[in-house]
């Protein structure tokens, strides 16, 4: 499909103030979201894709390094090599508290969720710890797969203390659950607590995952809390990581005495 897309006049309407490059990663972007790329595509010689979008081959360059390096395409050396679109993985920084819906916007990608379970249950001792209730206590428990376009991403299964969000079983519960928690009940989750390790997949996590029994997860437990200290969730996400970069950022001061 790749050849035949760029056969035709060229697509790219320059933008005043947005650099060139970055239209072009942009047109890339738009093409795969309109399923006229697809993992699998080889891109015809750079002479024709940038006499196609009117560019030098340096600005082209430019564009698909950038677009190798976000994990959207890949360079393969040697006469049977070229450059292939590939599926592209998407970082999640987990400094912070954005959101998996904000994340993936940022990254030009649709997110959803499907609510796989919904219930109060009887706090368990770790979800009693950690939410610093009773053992025993009521907890809502939502379990959701998070999916871009009809790709499942990540598994998560949270526990919230019912007595803080008596009535969170009746929301809407396929949006962002920390904007929900923050505008009905004025709770907004500023800090967490998370602990990263690997793991596999159990059969029912593959199947929910569209993984193999048995593959590589990245299993993130996580405890958020209020300014005010209070805890209002406890958490086990499950990522692929074939799909999901999970990234850290640090930020170094310089100590006055060293």
């Amino acid at each position: 499909m790749s050849a035949a897309l760029f056969a035709g006049d060229a697509a790219l309407v320059r933008q005043p103030g947005v650099a060139v490059h970055q239209q072009i990663e942009r047109w890339f972007l738009d093409a795969l979201g309109a399923h006229q790329l697809a993992p699998g595509d080889r891109l015809p010689p750079e002479t024709e894709v940038a006499r196609y979008f009117g560019v030098s081959r340096m600005t082209l360059r430019q564009a698909l390094s950038r677009l190798s390096s976000r994990g959207v395409l890949e360079r393969i050396p040697g006469r049977s090599g070229g450059t292939f679109i590939v599926e592209p993985t998407i970082e999640c920084d987990v400094t912070g508290l954005t959101g998996f819906t904000e994340q993936l916007r940022r990254a030009d990608i649709k997110a959803s969720a499907r609510v796989i379970l919904a219930r109060t249950v009887p706090a368990p001792r770790q979800v009693a710890a950690a939410l610093a209730v009773d053992r025993q206590s009521p907890v809502h428990e939502v379990v959701r797969v998070r999916l871009a376009g009809r790709v499942p991403l990540a598994l998560e299964r949270s526990w919230f203390p019912s007595a803080v969000f008596p009535d969170l079983l009746r929301q809407r519960l396929t949006g962002s659950l920390y904007q929900l928690l923050a505008r009905r009940y004025q709770q907004r989750p500023t800090t967490a607590l998370e602990y990263l390790e690997p793991a596999s997949a159990t059969i029912e996590q593959a199947g929910l995952l569209d993984v193999s029994p048995g593959a590589a997860v990245m299993r993130i437990e996580r405890t958020a809390h209020t300014a005010t200290g209070l805890a209002v969730e406890y958490a086990t996400d499950l990522f692929r990581p074939d799909r999901i970069r999970i990234s850290v950022r640090s930020n170094w001061h310089q100590d006055p005495a060293g």
